[in-house]
């Protein structure tokens, strides 16, 4: 069945991809390997906020509304034109049979009148409904709590003086609302009203869309190796699942700014489940029992890469070169001890982190992390870290500004972990790092991003200059 899918106009990338992974765990795909089918109205540029979706059935597709952060609605056109006449014929083309079980005396029913790309007065509204007259409705108006909402959107032929993606034409469509988002999810975990932040918190927004690339739900563990305060951890507790995190640093995790003010009082704050467990631990040197095997339903995470923060790993300077020897913590002195530590390079953590996805994970589960991309130029030009467990199913970039952005990167473990799986990745591993930049291994992405650029140089390029950027700059133009 074929859905109008209208999303929110923010962070493009992540729109299908939110949807496609929620199809998965809603039931319409079983290996989570094939994508949805897709397709634009006519004359709609790719950022445009609608779509047409072929969903199995009308129940998924709510479903899918329902809980995604970026859908607007999901909805069963009824017909659809470039002006009110074209409307009128195409209503009135669609089956009966099919518009009756929302026309009948005993319902009630709401038609909202919105559009993209332009404002419509309150008169002009009650214009365009009145001039849906020839729609049989037999029910009663309920503007509060209707039983059928029905919706009346347009989009204006803008082109591409408004800053919103180009339109060659007018379209106007009539259709009955599937499902919704819930609106009040983001501005209830939204970061400035938490009671524990850190600097590297995930905003809210993302941090739900991770959950829902992880297919996090009650009955599965979600496991964060760098959980720091918690934010991607709350967001896959709001949907049911189990959760479990690490850091290195044991003051966030042990200590946080006292007993009120920590990890823990996060989950407090929006009544959700305690997380099994916080653990102090050590990506480069994970905890995990040898025989422990297959256990985590998906890793999500934020691994650091040195723009808010570096990576860390037990060790210290001179205890990794041998310039001392190991030494043993005092029975007396350990709880409060602090382990020495050493600068982590985002190309080994990178190594570590899909070695610990394809150990720990359950076939089918999903390693859904961040990874940084400098951008040359204006464009990215992004390798991304291969492991033969999994399978990568999105790539969702997030452009942070003129010379770095960052992809939302999904994999699905699709193959066992075995001694010679391990040797094959540790040479892709290798490979990676030859044919990546100096920065990856070194972990000095701070300075790569923020290092001063010659003004000069920019203003005698005309890519940088002001006049001629095009009004539109959405991620495909």
């Amino acid at each position: 069945m074929w859905f109008l899918c209208v999303f929110f106009h923010r962070l493009l990338d992540y729109r299908r991809a939110e949807v496609e992974s929620l199809a998965v765990l809603f039931g319409s795909d079983g290996d989570g390997n094939r994508s949805l089918e897709w397709k634009l109205p006519e004359g709609h540029h790719i950022d445009s906020p609608f779509h047409f979706v072929s969903l199995p059935s009308e129940d998924i597709a709510r479903k899918i509304a329902n809980r995604s952060i970026l859908v607007k609605g999901i909805y069963e056109v009824w017909g659809q034109g470039d002006n009110h006449e074209e409307l009128e014929v195409a209503i009135r083309k669609f089956p009966e049979e099919r518009m009756s079980p929302y026309l009948t005396e005993d319902s009630t029913f709401r038609i909202i009148v919105d559009s993209f790309g332009k404002v419509i007065s309150f008169q002009e509204q009650n214009e365009r409904i009145e001039g849906l007259s020839y729609i049989p409705f037999k029910g009663r108006v309920d503007l509060r709590n209707p039983d059928h909402k029905f919706w009346l959107m347009e989009t204006d032929d803008y082109g591409s003086n408004n800053g919103l993606p180009p339109v060659m034409k007018r379209k106007i469509f009539f259709s009955r609302e599937v499902g919704a988002a819930d609106r009040k999810l983001l501005p209830t975990y939204q970061l400035k009203s938490r009671k524990y932040l850190g600097p590297t918190a995930m905003d809210a927004e993302v941090a739900f869309l991770m959950a829902n690339q992880g297919l996090a739900q009650p009955g599965k563990l979600v496991y964060d190796p760098f959980v720091g305060t918690g934010s991607i951890l709350v967001a896959a507790a709001h949907f049911g699942a189990m959760t479990m995190g690490a850091d290195i640093d044991i003051r966030v995790v042990r200590d946080g700014r006292g007993p009120d003010c920590n990890v823990w009082s996060n989950f407090k704050q929006y009544g959700l489940p305690m997380p099994l467990s916080l653990l102090r631990a050590d990506n480069n040197l994970p905890p995990w029992r040898p025989g422990l095997k297959e256990v985590f339903d998906a890793i999500i995470c934020d691994p650091p890469y040195g723009v808010r923060a570096g990576g860390r790993k037990s060790g210290g300077r001179k205890l990794l070169k041998g310039a001392i020897d190991p030494y043993t913590v005092p029975e007396e002195k350990k709880s409060d001890h602090i382990p020495s530590t050493a600068p982590y390079s985002l190309a080994e953590c990178m190594h570590d982190l899909l070695d610990l996805a394809a150990k720990m994970l359950v076939m089918g589960g999903r390693l859904v992390f961040f990874y940084p991309v400098l951008r040359e130029d204006g464009t990215t030009n992004a390798q991304f870290p291969e492991h033969p467990c999994f399978t990568q199913i999105a790539a969702c970039e997030q452009i942070l500004s003129l010379r770095y952005s960052r992809y939302l990167l999904t994999m699905v473990k699709t193959g066992a972990y075995t001694e010679e799986i391990a040797e094959t990745a540790r040479k892709m591993h290798l490979n990676f790092k030859e044919n990546h930049l100096k920065w990856l291994e070194e972990g000095n992405l701070h300075s790569a991003v923020f290092s001063p650029v010659d003004s000069q140089s920019l203003s005698g390029n005309p890519k940088f200059n002001r006049d001629s950027k095009p009004k539109y700059r959405g991620k495909k133009v």
